[in-house]
C-alpha cells in the first residue's frame, strides 16, 4: 500500500513538472496589437486568449509537433504547425477575414438587390411597389441612374445604348425574346413576372467575363430558391384575370401562375388617343420548379406568353391609316444546376430554348418570321484559398431567323440567317486584403456566322477608403452581334460584331440604410453598322464603319432610416453621347438620348390607414430629333418630359388588398419625338406629326386575396 502512494506520488508529480508554456503574441498586418483572440492546440482544451497587449501564454500537457490555432471574429483563422518544446515569445500575425461583412466587394456598374447582395440598391418588392412601373420590371428598372425612358417603345436603354445592347438572363441562362411583341411607337413590356424572382443583379456596364453578346448591359433574373409554404393568390384587375399556386414538399417546390390581359373594356371606359381595331389582348404562363439535392439545386423555368392586337395608325406619308394586325407566340424554358463536389470546388451548368412567332399584316402586305435560340453553359469554379476564387467555362449560343415577307403584289421573299456562337471564360476573383480586391478575367468566342473570333479581357478594382465607403474601377472590352433587323440580310452583306469599351469610376457609401452611388463612365463605339438607305432594306449599302461614345454621371441615394415608415431613392444622370451610325450622314446624338434625368421614388406605410401609398417623379429634359427643314442635322429637341405616377395599397384584411395606381397624375402633355414626311408639301415644307402616349393617364384597379395556411402571407409585396 505504501509503495501504490508513493508511485501515485510520483506520477501526479511527473505530470506537474511536464507542462510546457507557449507563449507569444498576437498582431494584425499592420503591426498593432490584437485582443481577445483565442489561441489554442487543435484536438485539446489547451488554450487561452490574447490580452490588450496581444500577449498569450497557457500551458499544456502535449508534446512534439501540434497545430496551434489562432481565431478571431474578423480576421482569418491561422493554423500553425509548431514544436511544443520550442514555442515561448512567437509573434502571430493574422490576416483581415476577407468574406467579413464590412470587407470590399466589386460594385462598379452593378445595381444588386436580394438576400445575397451586400448593398441592396433595388429589392425585388420595389419592382411591383414603385408607382408607375405596374409590376414591370423594366418601368422599375428605368427609375435607376443610367437608364433612359424611351416612353415609345419601353425597353432598357443604358447608357447611350440601344435596346438590344441589354442582355436579359435567368439563373445566368439567356433570354433570347425578354420582350414582349410590339408596333412602331407601340410601347411594349418585359415578358417576366416579378412574382417568382427574388434576387436581381442590373449590371451597367464592366460587367463579368462570364456574359458576352451585350454591348452596354447586362440583367441578371434570379429565380426563388425555395418558398415557405403553400398558398394561392387570386388577382381581378381592370386589365384582365390571374392565378397563382405554390406547392411546397420536402426537398422540392413548384410555383405555378397565369393571366389573362384584355384592354377592351379599360379602352372601353377610358378613351384613348389609338385607332383600334382590336386592342392588345394576351394569355401568359410561367412556372418554377426546383429541387434540393444534399449538395446542390435543380432549378426548371418555363414560360409562354400569347399576345394579338389590331391598330389603325396614321403616317405622316399616308392619306390614309396603316393597319397593323400582329399576333406572337412566346415560349421559353430554362433548366440550370448549382452544386458543390469535392474539396471547395463549384459547378453551375444550363440550357435554354426560346422561340419566337410573329404573323404581322400590315395593309396587305404580311410578315412572318420565327426565331429559335437556345444558350448551353457550363462553369466550374475553385475557392483556391480564403482570398483567391477562380472561375472558368464555357457556353454556345445558338439562333435560327427565318422572315418570309409576302407584298401586295405577290412577291414572296425570304430571308433569314443561322448564328453559332461559341465561348469560353475564365475569371479570378482576388482579395488582396479586407480592403482592397481585383476581379480579372477573359472572354474569347467565335462566331461562325460573321467569320471572326473576338478577345475580350475585363478587370475591376475595389478600395475601402473607410468603414461605410468604397471606390471601384473597372474596364472592359465587349462585342454583339448586329442586331436581327440587319444580319437577316447576310446572304447578301457581310457584317462584323459591333464593339464597345467601358471606363467606370464609382464611389459607393452604404450605412444604417442609406446608401449613396455616384459612378462616372466612358464608352467607346466602333464597328457599329452604317446603311445609305433611309430606312432598312435588303439593297442597304451596309458597312461596319460606323462608331461613337457615350459619357456621364450616375447618382443614385435611397433612404429608408430617417423617416419613420418612409422609404424613397433619388436618381440622376447626366449623359453626353454621339454616334455616327445608322443612316446617319454624320455624328450626332441619337433621338432616344436626353442629357439630363431625374428620378424621385417614394413610399409611405400609414399604419392607421392599414396603407403603403406611394409617388413616382421622372423628368427628363428634351431628347434630339432631326427636323429636315433645318440644314443641321438633329437640330430639334423636344420639351422636357415629366410624369408624376402615384399608387395605394390597401389593406381590406390581412389577405386581401384593394390596389389603385395612376400614371402622370398632372396630365403633362408629353412628346417623345416627330415624324416627318418624306417629301415637302407645295410650299418646300416638310409636314410633321407628334409621337405622343396613347393617352394621357392611366389607371389601374385591382382586388388581390391571397389563400394560405398561416393566413398572413398577401399580395403587398407583389403590387
Amino acid at each position: 500500500m505504501k509503495i501504490i502512494f508513493i508511485l501515485s506520488i510520483f506520477l501526479i508529480t511527473t505530470s506537474l513538472f511536464s507542462q510546457t508554456i507557449i507563449s507569444g503574441k498576437v498582431i494584425d498586418e499592420k503591426g498593432k496589437a490584437v485582443a481577445g483572440v483565442n489561441i489554442f492546440i487543435e484536438g485539446t482544451y489547451d488554450g487561452s486568449s490574447s490580452a490588450e497587449d496581444g500577449a498569450f501564454s497557457f500551458e499544456t500537457s502535449t508534446t512534439g509537433n501540434q497545430i496551434l490555432v489562432a481565431s478571431f471574429l474578423v480576421f482569418e483563422t491561422l493554423k500553425t504547425k509548431i514544436d511544443v518544446s520550442n514555442f515561448q515569445n512567437i509573434i502571430l500575425k493574422l490576416k483581415d477575414n476577407v468574406n467579413a461583412l464590412d470587407a470590399v466587394v466589386i460594385t462598379a456598374g452593378t445595381f444588386e438587390s436580394g438576400g445575397k447582395a451586400k448593398v441592396s440598391v433595388l429589392k425585388p418588392l420595389d419592382i411591383v411597389t414603385t408607382a408607375g412601373s405596374a409590376g414591370n420590371i423594366i418601368a422599375a428598372l428605368q427609375t435607376l441612374p443610367g437608364t433612359q425612358n424611351v416612353g415609345e417603345d419601353g425597353r432598357l436603354f443604358v447608357r447611350g445604348g440601344e435596346a438590344n445592347e441589354t442582355q436579359t438572363f435567368v439563373d445566368g441562362i439567356r433570354v433570347s425574346q425578354p420582350y414582349g411583341a410590339s408596333a412602331q411607337n407601340v410601347p411594349t413590356r418585359g415578358r417576366f413576372s416579378p412574382f417568382l424572382f427574388d434576387g436581381i443583379s442590373f449590371s451597367t456596364g464592366g460587367y463579368s467575363a462570364e456574359y458576352g453578346e451585350a454591348l452596354s448591359s447586362v440583367l441578371l433574373l434570379n429565380t426563388k430558391n425555395e418558398v415557405d409554404f403553400n398558398k394561392t393568390e387570386i388577382s381581378v384587375m381592370t386589365v384582365g384575370l390571374g392565378l397563382g399556386n405554390t406547392q411546397k414538399w420536402e426537398k422540392s417546390s413548384l410555383s405555378v401562375n397565369g393571366s389573362y390581359i384584355n384592354l377592351a373594356p379599360y379602352q372601353y371606359i377610358v378613351k384613348q388617343d389609338v385607332d383600334w381595331n382590336s386592342p392588345f389582348q394576351s394569355l401568359s404562363g410561367e412556372t418554377v420548379y426546383s429541387y434540393n439535392f444534399t449538395n446542390g439545386i435543380l432549378k426548371v423555368y418555363a414560360a409562354f406568353d400569347s399576345s394579338k392586337f389590331d391598330i389603325n395608325q396614321e403616317n405622316i406619308n399616308s392619306p390614309n391609316k396603316i393597319r397593323v394586325n400582329l399576333n406572337n407566340n412566346n415560349f421559353y424554358f430554362n433548366t440550370s444546376y448549382k452544386g458543390v463536389f469535392g474539396e471547395n470546388w463549384q459547378v453551375v451548368s444550363g440550357i435554354s430554348y426560346g422561340n419566337s412567332q410573329n404573323k404581322i399584316k400590315v395593309d396587305l402586305d404580311d410578315i412572318a418570321n420565327a426565331e429559335n435560340a437556345a444558350h448551353f453553359k457550363f462553369k466550374l469554379i475553385k475557392n483556391l484559398s480564403n482570398r483567391i476564387k477562380m472561375s472558368f467555362g464555357a457556353d454556345y449560343f445558338i439562333t435560327k431567323f427565318d422572315e418570309d415577307i409576302g407584298l401586295n403584289a405577290g412577291t414572296l421573299n425570304s430571308i433569314g440567317y443561322n448564328s453559332n456562337i461559341a465561348a469560353v471564360f475564365a475569371e479570378s476573383d482576388i482579395f488582396f486584403s479586407k480592403k482592397l480586391a481585383a476581379k480579372i478575367g477573359v472572354r474569347f468566342s467565335h462566331n461562325d456566322l460573321l467569320e471572326e473570333s473576338a478577345f475580350a479581357p475585363r478587370i475591376s478594382l475595389a478600395y475601402k477608403v473607410a468603414k461605410n465607403s468604397q471606390v471601384s474601377l473597372a474596364y472592359g472590352d465587349f462585342s454583339q452581334t448586329p442586331n436581327s433587323d440587319y444580319i437577316k440580310y447576310s446572304k447578301f452583306h457581310e457584317f462584323e460584331s459591333e464593339k464597345a469599351s467601358h471606363y467606370i469610376l464609382n464611389y459607393q457609401f452604404s450605412k444604417n440604410g442609406k446608401t449613396l452611388i455616384a459612378e462616372a463612365y466612358y464608352k467607346a463605339y466602333n464597328n457599329l453598322v452604317k446603311y445609305n438607305t433611309p430606312s432598312i432594306q435588303y439593297n442597304s449599302n451596309f458597312n461596319n464603319d460606323g462608331f461613337g461614345f457615350a459619357k456621364g454621371l450616375d447618382i443614385f441615394w435611397r433612404d429608408s432610416e430617417s423617416i419613420k415608415n418612409l422609404e424613397y431613392w433619388i436618381s440622376y444622370s447626366y449623359i453626353d453621347s454621339e454616334r455616327n451610325y445608322k443612316n446617319f450622314p454624320t455624328q450626332a446624338t441619337p433621338s432616344f438620348i436626353a442629357n439630363h434625368s431625374l428620378s424621385l421614388v417614394t413610399k409611405y406605410w400609414i399604419g392607421s390607414w392599414k396603407s403603403q401609398i406611394g409617388f413616382t417623379n421622372s423628368f427628363s429634359t428634351g431628347r434630339p430629333y432631326n427636323n429636315p427643314n433645318e440644314l443641321e442635322f438633329m437640330n430639334g429637341k423636344t420639351k422636357a418630359y415629366n410624369n408624376l405616377s402615384f399608387n395605394w395599397a390597401y389593406l381590406l384584411s390581412q389577405q386581401k388588398i384593394l390596389y389603385f395606381s395612376v400614371s402622370n397624375v398632372l396630365g403633362t402633355q408629353n412628346v417623345y419625338g416627330y415624324d416627318y414626311a418624306k417629301n415637302p408639301n407645295s410650299n418646300g415644307v416638310y409636314n410633321r406629326s407628334a409621337l405622343t402616349p396613347a393617352a394621357d393617364r392611366f389607371f389601374f384597379v385591382g382586388f388581390f386575396w391571397t389563400l394560405s395556411a398561416n393566413k398572413k402571407d398577401n399580395q403587398l409585396k407583389n403590387l
